[in-house]
């Protein structure tokens, strides 16, 4: 599945407006689909086309909600699917109440399935992960994802910022506290801290003996963080704690729309890209990190899943020249994409902002700056992708919940 495109166009073939929700996709998705008793022994969907197909016995049967079949505690089965018989077949099928069937399998057991479940699982693309949709921007964004930090947000306002991260890639908080060692408060709103060797938070400043260029005051192109680490760190989070200079800009670029409009407009660089291993390499006195990823990574789909550039710690393996030509081409069409204006954004983070974003999407850079005008210094630290996807599942799950009691009440 391609990440959903936003209705404002932009620059570069991508949009940069705000689309709908999640639930208001699936929701539309439902209302196009229907199921039905297709046989004695047969429950059919129906596609919005009218097409229609029967649903498959075993897929049924591993759905099956009953105590016999699931923990109810855990929501895990307490039998191995693939002990199933193959050649299981339904034996019948009946509508027991509107919106509920009961089906007995051949292999004697019977259960009852709601078709909103079987709908709402239906209506995800393949791999989708029941979360809001990438919405793809380039550089006309303009109306960035601010938002006023609060420690304690309630459930609806945590839930509006996480589907703005997700949607995005980043969001933009401002009035955090200026205090150090907050950035690991904030990020534990969200998820768990990922400890690497720069230790559980790290300190960005210009510092004589810098062990990495981020240390330094120079202008750092866009880049993912930790591609030599595996996995690589999902998200994270820089806080300003002062910022006297007047360069230092932060940049952003949305990796999966460069992705999208390479794809369309260089096919062949793109293809390239997916499919040359590269090993990205980090070096101290202390650690030696290797690891090796395409710079777009695709999932089983086809779909981009991950962007790892980092072109000051790259090493492409020694091809052919023909191979490496064709290589260094597709990476120049790729980093030009990368570094020009119609896909970047900049901003300034003052002393109490914290952007949070998306290491396996978004690009991270500065502009550089000098540290004779005056102290810039941020704190950062990483967490992993899951704990914000499955506190928004949470959180909505808990906003259905509420409205089903009142609906009931």
């Amino acid at each position: 599945m391609s990440p959903r495109v936003v209705a404002r166009r932009g620059v570069g073939g991508v949009d940069t407006a705000r689309g709908a929700t999640l639930d208001s996709l699936v929701a539309a998705a439902q209302r196009a689909l229907g199921l039905k008793i297709g046989g004695p022994a047969e429950l059919t969907l129906v596609q919005a086309d009218g097409s229609q197909w029967s649903l498959h016995p075993l897929w049924l049967r591993e759905r099956c909600q009953d105590a016999a079949s699931l923990d109810v505690r855990t929501q895990q089965r307490l039998q191995d699917p693939s002990d199933f018989d193959p050649e299981l077949r339904l034996l019948a099928v009946a509508q027991t109440a509107p919106g509920v069937f009961r089906v007995s399998f051949s292999d004697g057991h019977e259960a009852s399935f709601r078709a909103e479940d079987i709908l709402a699982e239906a209506a995800l693309a393949p791999n989708s992960h029941d979360c809001p949709a990438p919405q793809l921007w380039d550089g006309a964004l303009t109306d960035l994802p601010r938002l006023r930090w609060r420690a304690q947000p309630s459930e609806a306002e945590l839930l509006t910022w996480l589907e703005a991260f997700l949607t995005l890639g980043f969001v933009i908080f401002e009035g955090v506290p200026v205090v150090p060692d907050t950035v690991l408060k904030v990020a534990a709103r969200f998820g768990f801290t990922r400890e690497t060797n720069f230790g559980a938070l790290f300190d960005v400043r210009s510092t004589p003996a810098a062990t990495d260029l981020a240390y330094t005051a120079i202008a750092l192109d866009p880049h993912t963080d930790n591609p030599y680490r595996a996995p690589v760190p999902g998200i994270q989070l820089l806080h300003c704690l002062v910022n006297q200079t007047r360069g230092g800009l932060s940049t952003l670029v949305d990796g999966f729309a460069v992705a999208h409009a390479l794809r369309q407009q260089e096919p062949q660089a793109f293809d390239i890209l997916t499919s040359t291993p590269v090993r990205f390499r980090y070096v101290d006195a202390d650690t030696e990190l290797t690891a090796s990823a395409p710079p777009i990574e695709l999932d089983v789909t086809g779909a981009v899943k991950a962007i790892h550039f980092s072109p000051r710690l790259d090493f492409v393996p020694l091809f052919p020249r023909e191979q490496l030509d064709a290589y260094f081409r597709a990476r120049r069409l790729f980093d030009h994409r990368l570094r020009g204006p119609a896909f970047g954004i900049r901003f300034l983070l003052e002393a109490g902002d914290l952007v949070m974003f998306d290491n396996c999407r978004l690009l991270h850079g500065r502009t550089g700056f000098d540290p004779s005008e005056g102290l810039r210094h941020l704190q950062g630290c990483y967490i992993d992708s899951d704990a914000p996807r499955s506190l928004w599942r949470v959180l909505r799950r808990r906003r259905r919940q509420a409205a089903q009691v009142r609906r009931s009440a």
